[in-house]
């Protein structure tokens, strides 16, 4: 289970370390793609392999369905950590999330999100003065 978030750095080479605690459940790769609310998703490969089946079973005919899969797959970068615990970001998903030099990184229980420092701060600033509207949208959901 990934939780917590972290501030990390990108290296000239576009490489960043991952969080030690996460390590390990990471340790035979991972699936970095493009997230929503312009963030990266990082995905253990099992975890990656079940979203990848679902994203499979979408419906072609639905527009917004073939446009979520290309979003996800069309992107998707096969990676492995190095033996310093970095991950590689290649350039295409650097831009797509607006990375620069800063990040923060984000553990949401079954994925990892990356995201530029300065965007990290402004949506959660957003988010929590929109707290209680959140929370009173979770009942809808059980929560």
């Amino acid at each position: 289970m990934f939780i917590g978030q972290y501030n990390h750095t990108i290296d000239e080479k576009g490489r960043m370390n991952l969080p030690i605690k996460f390590r390990r459940e990471v340790s035979s790769g991972v699936v970095v793609t493009r997230g929503l609310d312009h963030c990266l998703f990082v995905y253990p490969k099992a975890q990656w392999q079940e979203m990848a089946e679902k994203l499979a079973k979408l419906p072609v005919t639905q527009k917004s369905s073939r446009a979520f899969a290309r979003l996800m797959l069309a992107g998707a970068w096969d990676a492995e950590l190095d033996s310093q615990g970095r991950l590689m970001l290649p350039e295409y998903l650097r831009q797509y999330a607006e990375i620069k030099k800063h990040v923060v990184v984000a553990g949401l229980y079954n994925r990892i999100e990356v995201w530029d420092e300065e965007a990290w701060s402004k949506y959660q600033k957003t988010t929590e003065e929109n707290s209680d509207d959140i929370a009173e949208g979770m009942t809808e959901l059980g929560i």
